[in-house]
C-alpha cells in the first residue's frame, strides 16, 4: 500500500485535506466516498516526499523541512513504540498518526510502504537523506542486524535531541549580541544623517577653520546621507558574494584553514567539529557499525573542509594498522584531552566508553568556549558604539570650544 495525499469536500461544503493509504488511486477515491467525502483531487504522496531526496532547487528552497526538533521526536516515538514489541509496520503506522503535520505523516507513510515491500528499515530512511543522514541510516542498520533496533532508535532519539539542545543555545547565545549589534547601527546611522548634518551645519558659513574630526565627521556624514542605499546594498550583498565564492571547494578550504587560525574563533569551531565527531563516533561503535566505517562516517558531520581531511587522515591510518589514537594525534587538530581518553579506551577495551565521555567534555568545552565568545564579544561591542558616539560628539565639540577661546 502507498500513501495518497488528497482534497475533498465534505458535507459542509468545506475543502478537507488529509493523508490516506491505498493500492490505488481509484481505491483511495472510493475510500473517501464511504466516508461522505468527495473527493476533488488525489495524488501520490511520493510525488511531494520521495523528492527530498534529489538535490536542493531554487524553487525547492523555501519549501519547509523537518526541523531537528521534529526528528527528534518521530525518533522517540518510534524507539519507545519497538521497545514495547510492537511490529514494525504498526510502528511507523502510528508515528504517522500521532503526528499532525501533513509533511511528517507523509514521510512516515512513505516509509512504511517501503518497508511493506520488503525492504528494511534503514533502506527505506536511506530514500530522504536529506532528513535521515548516512550516520541515522547506519546506525539503524546496525541496530537492526544485531536485534537491538529499540535501544538504537533511544540512542539516536538522545543523539538528535542533544543537537536540537546545543543549536537552541547557540542561537540563544546570539539573540542578544545581533540586537546590540543592530541597535548599534540603527543609532550611528541616525547620528550620521540626521544629528550631525543640523549641528555641524552651523560651523559651515563661518570663517573659522574646522578641526580636522569635524571635516572628516562631515565628510562620512554627507557620504552617508547620499549614499546609504549603496551602503546598505554592499551590506547585504557581501554575504551573497562570498557564499557564492566560496561553494568552489579550493576557496572553501582556504577559508576554512583560515578560521581555524583565528582567535578565539578557531576554539569555537574545533570544539563544535570535535564534539560532533566524537558524540558520532560513540554512538556509532557502541552500535555495532565498525571502527573504520564509523570514522567515515563520523568524518562527514565535521563542518570545517580542514578537518574533514584529517579525520580522513585518521580513518587511512588505522585501516593501514595503526591505533586511533596515534592517528588523532598526528592530525595535531584534534584536542589532546580527546586522544588522551581514545587512547586510554583503547587500552582498557573500552573505547565506546571513553568517547562517550570525551563527547560530554567536548561539550562542556564548546559550552566554556561560547560564553567566553559572549563575553569578548558584548562588551566590545558597546566599546566600539561608545568609540564612534564619542568621536561624533567631539566633532561637534571641538569648534565649539575653539570658538569660546576666540572670544575670550
Amino acid at each position: 500500500m502507498a500513501a495518497y495525499s488528497y482534497k475533498a469536500l465534505g458535507n459542509n461544503g468545506k475543502l478537507v485535506k488529509g493523508i490516506v493509504e491505498g493500492d490505488s488511486e481509484r481505491q483511495v477515491r472510493n475510500q473517501l466516498r464511504s466516508q461522505l467525502l468527495k473527493p476533488v483531487e488525489v495524488i501520490a504522496a511520493s510525488e511531494g516526499t520521495a523528492k527530498l531526496s534529489e538535490p536542493v532547487s531554487f524553487k525547492r528552497l523555501f519549501k519547509p523541512r523537518i526541523s531537528q526538533s521534529d526528528l527528534a521526536l518521530i525518533t522517540r516515538q518510534m524507539s519507545t513504540l519497538v521497545q514495547s514489541n510492537m511490529p514494525l509496520d504498526e510502528v511507523l503506522t502510528a508515528t504517522a498518526e500521532q503526528s499532525r503535520k501533513p509533511r511528517i505523516k507523509s514521510l512516515m507513510l512513505q516509509v512504511r510502504a517501503r518497508v511493506m515491500e520488503g525492504y528494511s528499515l534503514a533502506y527505506a530512511l536511506g530514500d530522504f537523506p536529506q532528513i535521515f543522514n548516512e550516520m541515522y541510516c547506519a546506525m539503524v542498520k546496525a541496530g537492526e542486524h544485531a536485534g537491538f533496533l529499540g535501544t538504537v532508535l533511544e540512542q539516536l532519539a538522545e543523539y538528535t535531541e542533544n543537537n536540537q539542545y546545543t543549536q537552541q543555545k547557540l542561537k540563544g547565545a546570539m539573540i542578544y549580541p545581533m540586537v546590540l549589534m543592530a541597535l548599534s547601527v540603527a543609532v550611528i546611522s541616525v547620528l550620521m544623517i540626521y544629528v550631525v548634518p543640523d549641528l555641524v551645519g552651523v560651523f559651515r558659513h563661518t570663517k573659522q577653520e574646522l578641526p580636522g574630526l569635524t571635516l572628516m565627521v562631515i565628510a562620512m556624514s554627507d557620504n552617508f546621507k547620499e549614499y546609504w542605499w549603496v551602503i546598505l546594498l554592499v551590506f547585504f550583498s557581501v554575504p551573497i558574494v562570498l557564499k557564492q565564492l566560496l561553494k568552489n571547494p579550493s576557496r572553501r578550504l582556504t577559508w576554512h584553514r583560515l578560521l581555524l587560525k583565528m582567535p578565539m574563533i578557531s576554539g569555537f569551531i574545533t570544539s563544535v567539529d570535535t564534539a560532533r565527531f566524537a558524540s558520532t563516533l560513540s554512538i556509532l561503535t557502541s552500535s555495532g557499525v565498525p571502527l573504520l566505517e564509523g570514522l567515515k562516517i563520523a568524518g562527514e558531520v565535521l563542518t570545517n573542509l580542514e578537518l574533514r581531511a584529517a579525520s580522513k587522515t585518521v580513518a587511512l591510518a588505522v585501516q593501514e594498522g595503526g591505533t586511533l589514537n596515534r592517528a588523532l594525534s598526528r592530525a595535531k587538530v584534534f584536542p589532546p584531552m580527546m586522544v588522551h581518553m581514545v587512547a586510554s579506551g583503547e587500552a582498557s577495551g573500552e573505547l565506546e566508553t571513553m568517547l562517550k565521555r570525551s563527547a560530554t567534555n567536548q561539550q562542556r568545552e564548546l559550552e566554556m568556549t561560547l560564553g567566553n565568545l559572549m563575553a569578548v564579544f558584548e562588551p566590545l561591542m558597546i566599546v566600539i558604539m561608545a568609540a564612534v558616539v564619542c568621536t561624533i560628539v567631539f566633532s561637534i565639540l571641538l569648534p565649539i570650544i575653539e570658538m569660546n577661546n576666540l572670544v575670550a
